[in-house]
């Protein structure tokens, strides 16, 4: 590929590479049913994409529990998570086809996730696809999450591109919006069989990752 206009992509991976986003909505039902509340599915919508500090913030606040620190609370949904990925991880359509053609075509390849490194350790090494990523950066390691752009923005610096010249491929609104923040071109994948409005703000949507190809790059 002749000097494309993008030299490096950047996933997430929640959404994007796997399909953990039912996986965190058992974690969190459950993880909250011990601690006395009832959560439901519509619930966990409403934090897609943020960092499990700040989502069992945004329900402390909500819920004012007592009995469990934010962190014991954290600790519980990430085991739970650890094991659900290890027993039922599979990677996305597309996803592995995407990384080859870019790993082929000498494209600098990153992971940048709102998932703490423990859980996105867990998820590659399931996966085995480590080996295609130049970068891997947990956004647990940024003063915020996304929408907060500084999760792909560190992930640009240490891949020594700047964040014009890199592809953010993302699922969520608060995803997506920290692309755009960071000034990277971005494109959306949402959730199968939907079309939410705020997509409409991405450089592109995309329906699967099988639709992906190098020309998004050009």
């Amino acid at each position: 590929m002749k000097d494309p206009k993008i030299s490096a992509v950047i996933f997430d991976m929640d959404g994007l590479i796997i399909d953990s986003e039912p996986l965190w909505k058992i974690a969190e039902i459950e993880t909250f049913k011990e601690v006395g509340f009832d959560f439901t599915i519509e619930m966990c919508a409403l934090t897609t994409g943020m960092r499990i500090d700040e989502v069992v913030e945004f329900w402390r606040k909500k819920l004012k529990w007592q009995n469990f620190t934010n962190i014991e609370i954290v600790d519980k949904i990430q085991n739970k998570m650890i094991q659900l990925i290890q027993e039922n991880a599979k990677l996305l359509p597309g996803v592995i086809e995407s990384l080859n053609l870019l790993k082929a075509n000498d494209v600098l390849i990153a992971l940048a996730s709102s998932s703490s490194m423990s859980l996105i350790n867990a998820t590659v090494d399931t996966l085995k696809i480590r080996e295609f990523f130049n970068i891997i950066h947990s956004a647990e390691n940024e003063i915020a999450g996304k929408p907060n752009p500084a999760v792909f923005l560190s992930t640009a610096k240490m891949l020594k591109v700047q964040p014009n010249k890199c592809l953010v491929l993302e699922d969520s609104k608060a995803g997506m919006n920290a692309g755009i923040n960071a000034s990277m071109r971005t494109i959306v994948i949402p959730e199968f069989g939907t079309s939410p409005k705020w997509a409409n703000n991405a450089f592109k949507r995309l329906k699967t990752m099988l639709e992906f190809n190098l020309d998004l790059l050009k």
